[in-house]
């Protein structure tokens, strides 16, 4: 009915280009509808005593209106108007049909397999109509792009979708071939990111317009799905991960599911997590890192009985734990209970190696765990090199004034370009009070010292976790929430507290303590300062966690040894291996970075870098690593690898022959996982496809207009032509409902 009303089909008029064939000027036809409608506008004013009845000057003006209606149309009509379209010529090009054979096709939804429905789509009807007037070629999308002869070799077993490759590969045939247009079947699950603006662009440049029609609900149904797993990507042996799940569901609100993290089939950590309603919902667990090596942390929430997809249920992450110890300073300005504690709760620590200095008079200092007799023998160091041995540092109870203007700004370079870790304490001659806030380094600190003073009082403070610490790795002294929880508030009053100050917006308070008033102040605050982190810790009188519990709790011990791992991690090395994720998903080919330093931690100019990458077959190859001219310090190259499994790189630097440095990360590749994640129809990515290169996006039961719709399209070979619109009956038939209008309005209102 539409197609009889409008003469041409809707495609046409989306596609077509307006245009007047009479060859006049579109002002002459302005301007004679602007005098007709003022010439009829003259007239009614006149003749308006003529009619019965004085009618009303409403009445006129709808008459007026309908009459130079009538007359425009005629006058428009005059002009020739019309559509200049382009048009495929029968015969003579390819359509090119794309369906997408990934794994994510093979999902039930609708009462059946995405991929049956394309099949079926396909055999009974659309490469018949459109074999009718054009070459047809079968394609299969899934890692790259391959022919097919039939709908039935369409099994939808690849592991991966990559529909910029496809498109691209098509692209590059359109160059060479009469490609007319593209219809890509497809359920938008794109395991690559999404198509590219390359693909775009190549696609509009060629004119080749993307017809999509798309396959499953675009709705998240009946499933539990993990969104995200966020891990640390590297740690020190036996640390405390904290593993960030991010998981939804549908369909299962007020149910119960079990969220286990396995490590080589063992259970580290697991919670039971209520499932409420369908936006994104968080759990952070905390798990031991383990011994030295990559480590696979299996993340998974146990399906429910009537879940559509369990395969979204687990996802994998690799954790480097490196085989190394990280040194840590600490400079303290008198002997004090806190020194005592601090430093005993440390020495346990396999994965730390601490150095400490404390000032026994104004002249003198104590030293320990020095590795070798001359080691600080001249006290705070004063130079680079032997400060940036270290990879954390702690400021005790001592003032600012005790280090010179140059260990000042070595400690500033310390957290800045070593990225190193800074812990100030509180103490008599500690943060404001030790005039730090006036100090230079009052930039770095998380908090705003207050001019005042004094500000440390001997008072005892009770503490309390914040919501941001209730999940802090540096505050987990428990494997759950609940628990962590209970145990700060079994802690014993603190012996002291110091005033820090209002923390910088952005600084994150972990722990609060409350005054003898009652009031709330920082006690625990963190933020990031350049490639290094900062914290400060408003007490000096935890040795009472220690002291006044059991003997077998170890809330003191693990609480240093959290906080101290929190501060040396993340400090940069002078080669240092950078890896896209130690993860990969469906790629064949890993860019491999490196950053070399020099002594002083500046980007290295001259070196000489490679890479050796083991694989797990047991294969093994050195890859040479180029510098970046853009970025100094950093070399690269890309590495195949051509299996699935984990490979091990290693990372060696030279300058002349003399090594300064290596570094080593583990590297899992894996196939086939993201085609079970987000498997409901991403309709937008299609629609926009379509939309960005001039084609349409179709729904299943749309799909039989698709030939109608490729008749009209600017690539391959066509033919442009005018499409005249002055006899179309949907116009005459306006025409002739404007004056029955009319006359239907003069007869009731008697204006005849």
């Amino acid at each position: 009915m539409a197609h009889f009303l409008f003469k041409y089909p809707w495609a046409l008029y989306r596609k077509g280009e307006f245009a007047f064939l009479s060859g006049w000027p579109v002002g002459l036809l302005l301007l004679v509808l602007a005098g007709t409608a003022a010439t009829l506008a003259l007239w009614l004013s006149r003749a308006r005593p003529r009619f019965p009845g004085g009618t009303r000057r409403w009445r006129l003006l709808v008459l007026g209106a309908v009459q130079w209606s009538v007359l425009g149309l005629l006058i428009f009509l005059a002009w020739k108007p019309g559509l200049y379209v382009s048009t495929l010529k029968p015969g003579q090009n390819i359509i090119a049909v794309l369906v997408d054979d990934s794994q994510s096709m093979a999902i039930e939804d609708a009462g059946s397999r995405r991929i049956d429905r394309a099949r079926a789509l396909l055999e009974n009807g659309l490469l018949g109509a459109l074999a009718a007037n054009y070459q047809t070629r079968l394609y299969r999308v899934g890692t790259g792009l391959e022919p097919v002869d039939r709908p039935a070799e369409l099994q939808a077993q690849q592991p991966a979708t990559r529909l910029s490759d496809a498109l691209k590969a098509i692209a590059q045939e359109a160059s060479r071939l009469p490609i007319g247009a593209v219809v890509l079947l497809s359920d938008g699950a794109d395991t690559a990111g999404g198509v590219d603006r390359e693909t775009i662009s190549m696609l509009r440049s060629l004119r080749l317009p993307v017809h999509t029609v798309g396959f499953g609900d675009d709705r998240f149904r009946q499933d539990v799905e993990l969104m995200e797993v966020e891990v640390p990507a590297r740690a020190l042996p036996h640390s405390k991960l904290p593993v960030r799940v991010g998981f939804r569901q549908h369909g299962f609100d007020g149910q119960t599911a079990r969220l286990v993290i396995r490590a080589g089939g063992q259970i580290l950590a697991s919670e039971s997590v209520r499932l409420a309603g369908t936006e994104q919902q968080f759990r952070t667990l905390v798990v031991d890192a383990g011994p030295a090596g990559p480590r696979q942390l299996e993340v998974s929430l146990e399906p429910l009985g009537a879940e559509r997809n369990a395969r979204n249920n687990a996802l994998v992450r690799l954790v480097q734990v490196e085989d190394r110890k990280a040194r840590l300073l600490y400079m303290e300005g008198e002997p004090r209970w806190e020194y005592k504690f601090i430093r005993r709760a440390l020495e346990e620590d396999a994965g730390l190696e601490l150095v400490s200095i404390v000032r026994t008079t104004q002249n003198k200092i104590y030293r320990q765990g020095i590795s070798q007799p001359d080691e600080l023998k001249e006290g705070f160091p004063q130079r680079v090199q032997e400060l940036f041995e270290f990879d954390g540092l702690i400021l005790g109870s001592i003032e600012a004034s005790y280090f010179t203007a140059g260990q000042i700004e070595l400690i500033r370079e310390f957290v800045d370009r070593r990225g190193g870790g800074l812990l100030f304490l509180a103490g008599r001659a500690g943060l404001g009070d030790g005039g730090w806030g006036t100090s230079s380094l009052g930039e770095l600190l998380p908090v705003v010292l207050p001019a005042k003073k004094p500000t440390f009082h001997r008072e005892r403070a009770a503490v309390r976790l914040t919501s941001e610490g209730a999940d802090h790795v540096i505050t987990r002294l428990a494997p759950t929430g609940a628990a962590n929880r209970d145990v700060w508030q079994r802690l014993p009053k603190l012996a002291d507290y110091q005033e820090v100050g209002e923390p910088k917006p952005g600084a994150v308070v972990l722990t609060e303590l409350l005054d003898p008033q009652g009031k709330a102040l920082p006690l625990l605050v963190i933020q990031r300062y350049g490639h290094g982190r900062v914290a400060v810790l408003a007490t000096g009188g935890t040795w009472r966690w220690q002291m006044q519990q059991p003997s077998d709790d170890r809330s003191h011990e693990v609480f240093w040894q959290q906080l101290a791992r929190w501060l040396v991690t993340g400090a940069l090395r002078r080669v240092s291996l950078n890896l896209p994720g130690l993860v990969l998903f469906d790629e064949t080919s890993v860019e491999i970075r490196a950053q070399v330093r020099d002594s002083n931690y500046l980007p290295a100019s001259l070196a000489e870098v490679k890479a050796r990458v083991a694989g797990p077959d047991g294969s093994e190859k050195w890859v040479e690593l180029r510098p970046l001219a853009e970025e100094p310090g950093v070399w690269t190259a890309r590495c195949e690898v051509p299996h699935p499994g984990l490979y091990v790189v290693e990372i060696q630097a030279s300058v002349n022959g003399e090594a300064i440095g290596q570094d080593v990360a583990g590297l899992l590749r894996q196939d086939g996982v993201l085609e079970h994640f987000r498997t409901e129809q991403n309709r937008h990515l299609l629609e926009q496809l379509a939309k960005e290169t001039g084609g349409r996006y179709f729904r299943l039961n749309e799909a039989a207009q698709i030939p109608e719709e490729i008749a009209y399209s600017e690539a391959g070979i066509a033919v442009r032509e005018f499409k005249e619109l002055w006899d179309v009956p949907a116009l005459l038939l306006l025409i002739v409902g404007l004056k029955a209008g009319e006359w239907y309005l003069r007869r009731r209102w008697g204006v005849v």
